[in-house]
């Protein structure tokens, strides 16, 4: 039985976002020796996920592990990508199709988070926004790690209409600043949910920030990075008394490597397992099937869901 991994990314309508990813997959495949490694888009860009399922086939493979480099498990990872996987069950069923995790709260992630947090505090001297008055304020303190007193974390999710991937991202934003020791580490959003960019920024200087960090939790470029960079800007125009600084996102960072070939092993040993017991897929099932427990199914529209105690191959969450 050969194994191809598969990769799945989101896809972007910006072609840079796309071929960062597929170096990413290129870099993953050279350091993955003798193993197969295919990468594909579950929208806006090629190949798409059953062109990718096909290129597994033609290179010999009847096993196929998938696994989502998404961040937070909402729609796309529940239902969308599910849908493909069944429908490449059906039309191939002499092929085994395994499902493993998103990227999602892992603790290397959190790692790769207050590295690039530092990052931006590394090179604080070189900082070319810091307003004058801050430059020759005297220092206004510092916790026990050395963070001063007066910094602050924008932390900045894309945003989701589940509520369940909106909350990883509040439980991100906890452990980051029990990490990090900066004054306050507020949440946003891009977009699809509230609170955005301007408001995070407009809370951490309300708590008295001096210095600000937005750090994207994203995994590569694309429109959205772009954008907020750009509002970044337009934000310390608005906040002149204050310093404001946007962090790199994961990007092509060994971390992000080690936390993808970590959820390959998951669902490769068929170990992968799903928080679904916020989901709202989950919930609308069983208020509508009379359920209270674990079911071993549940559906949203036409779309299989399947729960957390499966293994890796059963999955569709």
């Amino acid at each position: 039985m050969k194994t191809a991994v598969l990769l799945i990314g989101h896809g972007s309508r910006d072609e840079e976002g796309n071929e960062e990813f597929l170096r990413f997959v290129d870099e993953l495949q050279a350091s993955m020796t003798g193993q197969t490694v295919v990468g594909c888009f579950l929208e806006f860009a090629e190949p798409n996920i059953p062109a990718g399922i096909e290129v597994c086939m033609a290179l010999g493979a009847t096993r196929i592990v998938a696994v989502p480099v998404i961040l937070l498990a909402a729609s796309h990872v529940k239902l969308e990508i599910p849908e493909f996987l069944d429908e490449a069950r059906r039309r191939h069923p002499e092929i085994e199709i395994v499902y493993g995790r998103n990227m999602g709260l892992h603790e290397r992630l959190l790692d790769l988070l207050v590295e690039r947090f530092e990052e931006v505090q590394d090179a604080r001297g070189q900082e070319v926004n810091t307003p004058p008055a801050l430059e020759q304020a005297a220092p206004s303190g510092t916790r026990p790690n050395g963070t001063p007193n007066d910094t602050a974390i924008v932390l900045m999710g894309r945003g989701s209409s589940d509520p369940d991937a909106n909350g990883d991202v509040y439980k991100i934003a906890r452990l980051l600043w029990e990490r990090t020791g900066v004054s306050t580490v507020e949440t946003c959003f891009t977009g699809i949910t509230d609170p955005r960019l301007p408001e995070g920024v407009f809370r951490a200087v309300r708590l008295g920030a001096k210095r600000i960090v937005v750090v994207p939790y994203f995994l590569f470029t694309g429109i959205l990075i772009k954008r907020m960079k750009n509002l970044v800007k337009d934000l310390q125009q608005q906040h002149s008394q204050v310093s404001i600084q946007m962090s790199a996102y994961f990007g092509l960072h060994d971390i992000l490597r080690e936390v993808v070939l970590d959820r390959i092993k998951e669902a490769d040993q068929e170990q992968s397992r799903m928080n679904c017991d916020f989901c709202q897929y989950r919930k609308k099932f069983q208020q509508q099937n009379g359920h209270s427990g674990r079911d071993e199914h549940h559906k949203h529209g036409d779309h299989a869901h399947h729960v957390p105690h499966l293994t890796a191959g059963e999955v569709r969450a």
